[in-house]
């Protein structure tokens, strides 16, 4: 017998002596064999959890009636009863109850230290205070929203704590009350505004480091819960940015490192592709501020947006890096940098601290940011270990030791979701992985597969909350971005750490970062392109339920189907042409759109878009209404890939804000416009666009007659250019200033008047008496009251089409408005109830459903 032989010999007799001598019938495990997952912590965690999140919805005095009751409860079941000790099980619901009652009364001395002071007595009478703050948060842009016809000033939002306000009477009062500092910009009125200009965010309140002292002069207002603060401020204050902010104090030694660095990435990430300049930055440290709309909306189109937020993944690429992969910190033969450098555990597991604590200072030790430390820390356990039965309690406790330090994570959905991703990733996806392996799936793949599966399984209908959608790419986005996340991360964090010592290596670090990130923004646009990339869903709880039951019901059927290839093989294509959507299969199943549709009425909201069917993929759009991404939806539910002519009626904003959407992806021949140039603020972004994408601007001509094939068009108005003068408040000249087009399609009359008031629909009857009777009408200013009830009498239109808005505040279509159309004889039919409307050759009217 050799040596070895008999070495395995000895091996095996050892073995089974110790099975022998366990005392159990299936013998003793394996040393490094993991048993059943520790749950002891998770009731605890979540009784701390959900009394916070219910003590911050209740009057103070409420919340802590609640939480003394918890723990009076919790001493009863621990004070043993007569001749009989505590069970187990009593002692696990008293320790419930204790972290139950310890959340609910930490929350409610939160919710007590945001009423306290004189802020929310200003806030609620709307009064001019002067306050000394101290900025918390990195300041974020908000960009400007549209209502109505106006495009709302932009503004810069960080939270900040005020440390004494003066009121208007000259009383100083010490405070400690956080605050929303809501900073406003290009508003109408602003020196930008007046010349025309892109107003663009001051760079002096974009700048501002956590731990700047100022004093700002500001205009205080309540806060609300959806979306102007939350609840867990004390006031919101308006502070107009034209002037600099007044710095009273300088922030932190540390922050000022933290605000250099950044800076250097931004830097050394300037000559990059826009795409790669945009991304590197909110990959590595959470710095979103270059993101345009059209990828932050493909990023949320793909449900990638978790990529830009600053994660727990980010910190765990940075630690692997240094122990190695998973289930060797701890052996011999370790990998990783750590033994390359000769670091012993102890000395590798202080400069892991280390790192945490750089990377918490760098992305700024806000409560996200702590979350993803908390998130990351518990990741690296289980890398550095290879063991996931302790954690669960690490997670539970991460979780407890949070929801104590801020209650209002308790409310806050970026924390849901980050705590279930992480037990997702600690619970299903090694049994998912586990099982594709079984399958033959290399293992690599099978984790990666796992981990965006499992991930996206228990985070989806939370997520259905938040954008009222469903990804059907969601899964196999982040599978193909997750191989690019590791060197773009790794690669940026090595341009941030180099910026000061060396722009030149950190712009070639940059450059190297730039191609997988370019990658990762190819992946987000490729995949919220795809026709069925996301399915509307409904927002509320009761969807998320529903929504959580379907996939529960998909799980328990895969594992039947996996038995039965031919089936998986027939989900997957069932899958690809949910997510594809070829017209011609789709078309006859869902009736959208329409083959031979002559003219599409989108819905967008409250506003106008159309399109003109100009011939194979392409069509004449007029006006896209206020946001792009409707009606680029809209379009490309069409087909149309070319637009010959992009028609603006006149430059309100729910008429012109969309334009980036029809410019997104296609061939523009030219836009034309009113010669009106009102507002002057959004004609200028319109030449923006249109000089942005090299598309020429032409302005309408009365008179004037195009073709291209089967479609035509006049324009019969404005009739003559508008008198000089400042346009008044209430912006009719603009809305008499929209170019009308009398179109013929297909053997239709279509009569689009943009948004003509009565007026000047008088003034274009006199100046047409000739004016035929239509088939189709798209009714003035989304169906408003102030219609010319000569101007319908002549027109007799067969289709009255109203474009408005769900619920909107204008009371659009005016009932007076539809009632008469309905008289004399007119169908009519609106966006706001029946959603996208097209008409075909035949003059049937096909609705897309909402």
């Amino acid at each position: 017998m050799s040596t070895s032989a008999g070495v395995r010999a000895v091996r095996s007799a050892a073995r089974a002596a110790v099975h022998a001598g366990s005392g159990h019938r299936l013998g003793a495990a394996h040393p490094r064999q993991e048993g059943p997952a520790d749950l002891r912590l998770v009731p605890p965690a979540l009784a701390a959890w959900g009394a916070a999140a219910l003590a911050l919805g209740l009057p103070g005095r409420t919340a802590v009636v609640g939480a003394s009751a918890c723990a009076l409860l919790a001493v009863a079941l621990l004070v043993p009863a007569r001749g009989r000790g505590r069970s187990s099980g009593r002692t696990a619901v008293a320790m419930a109850l204790v972290c139950a009652a310890t959340g609910g009364g930490v929350a409610a001395a939160h919710v007590a230290d945001v009423h306290r002071g004189p802020l929310p007595e200003s806030a609620r009478r709307y009064a001019h205070v002067t306050a000394e703050v101290v900025v918390t948060g990195d300041p974020r842009s908000a960009r400007p929203r549209v209502h109505g016809s106006e495009r709302l000033p932009g503004a810069i939002v960080l939270r900040a704590d005020a440390l004494r306000v003066t009121g208007a009477g000259g009383t100083v009062t010490e405070a400690r009350s956080p605050v929303l500092l809501v900073v406003l910009w290009g508003g109408p009125g602003t020196r930008q505004a007046a010349a025309g200009r892109a107003a663009r965010p001051p760079s002096a309140w974009r700048e501002l480091l956590p731990g700047t002292r100022l004093e700002v002069r500001a205009r205080s207002a309540p806060a609300r819960e959806d979306g102007a603060g939350g609840r867990d401020v004390a006031a919101v204050l308006r502070v107009r940015g034209e002037e600099p902010p007044t710095v009273t104090g300088a922030p932190p030694a540390a922050q000022r490192i933290a605000g250099r660095l950044r800076s250097g990435l931004r830097e050394a990430s300037d000559g990059l592709s826009p795409d790669a300049r945009a991304l590197l930055p909110g990959l590595v440290v959470g710095d979103t501020s270059r993101i345009p709309a059209d990828l932050d909306a493909a990023f949320r189109a793909a449900d990638m947006l978790h990529l830009l937020a600053v994660s727990g993944a980010n910190l765990s690429i940075l630690l692997v890096l240094l122990i190695g992969p998973p289930g060797t910190a701890s052996r011999a033969e370790r990998r990783g940098a750590a033994p390359l450098l000769g670091l012993s555990l102890r000395t590798t597991a202080v400069v892991c601290a280390l790192i945490t604590l750089a990377f918490v200072v760098v992305c700024r030790p806000e409560p996200s940011v702590l979350r993803a430390a908390a998130c990351g820390l518990i990741t690296i356990v289980a890398i550095g270990t290879g063991r996931r039965r302790s954690l669960l309690p690490a997670l539970a406790a991460a979780v407890l030791l949070l929801v104590l330090h801020d209650p209002w994570l308790a409310r806050d959905y970026g924390f849901l979701l980050s705590v279930l991703a992480t037990g997702s990733l600690l619970t299903v996806a090694p049994r998912w992985s586990e099982a594709l392996r079984r399958r033959g799936v290399p293992g690599r793949v099978a984790e990666a597969l796992a981990a965006a599966a499992a991930a996206q399984a228990v985070c989806a209908p939370v997520v259905a909350v938040l954008a009222s959608h469903v990804s059907l790419v969601a899964v196999p986005c982040n599978l193909l971005a997750e191989f690019l996340v590791v060197p773009a991360t790794v690669l940026g964090f090595a341009a941030l750490a180099a910026a000061p010592v060396s722009m030149w290596t950190a712009e070639a670090l940059a450059w190297a970062a730039g191609r997988p990130t370019e990658g990762i923004a190819a992946v987000a646009r490729t995949g919220a392109s795809l026709p069925g990339a996301e399915i509307p869903w409904s927002g509320s709880w009761a969807g998320a339920l529903l929504l959580a039951v379907l996939i529960v019901s998909v799980v328990l059927a895969a594992r039947r189907l996996v038995r039965h290839p031919w089936l998986c093989a027939a989900c997957v294509v069932l899958l690809l042409l949910a997510v594809l959507r070829p017209a011609p299969l789709f078309r006859p199943l869902v009736g959208w759109p329409p083959p031979n549709w002559r003219m599409v009425v989108c819905d967008v909201g409250q506003g106008d878009a159309l399109a003109l069917a100009a011939g194979e993929g392409a069509a004449v759009v007029v006006d896209t209404g206020p946001d792009p991404e409707p009606v680029d939806r809209c379009l490309r539910a069409l087909g149309v890939t070319t637009v010959p002519l992009l028609v603006l009626t006149h430059f309100h904003a729910d008429h012109v804000a969309g334009v980036p959407g029809v410019l997104r992806g296609r061939a523009v021949g030219a836009i034309q416009t009113t010669p009106l140039g009102e507002p002057s603020g959004q004609a200028a972004a319109v030449r923006r666009e249109a000089a942005r994408a090299g598309v020429p601007m032409v302005r309408a001509t009365p008179g004037e007659r195009r073709r291209t094939g089967d479609l035509s068009w006049e324009v019969l108005w404005p009739r003559r250019p508008p008198p000089p003068g400042p346009p008044s408040a209430s912006g009719e000249e603009a809305n008499d200033s929209s170019v009308t087009l009398l179109v013929r399609t297909a053997g239709l009359t279509v009569f689009l008047p943009g948004d003509l008031e009565p007026p000047a629909q008088r003034r274009l009857l006199e100046s047409h008496p000739d004016l035929p009777p239509v088939d189709v009408l798209k009714v003035a200013h989304h169906g408003s009251a102030r219609q010319e009830p000569r101007l319908l009498e002549r027109l007799r239109p067969r289709v009255a089409l109203v474009s408005c808005g769900e619920d909107n505040p204008y009371g659009h279509p005016s009932p007076r408005t539809v009632l008469g159309l309905r008289a004399s004889g007119a169908a009519v039919l609106r966006t706001d109830t029946h959603g996208s409307l097209a008409v075909t050759a035949d003059g049937t009217v096909t609705a897309s459903g909402r």
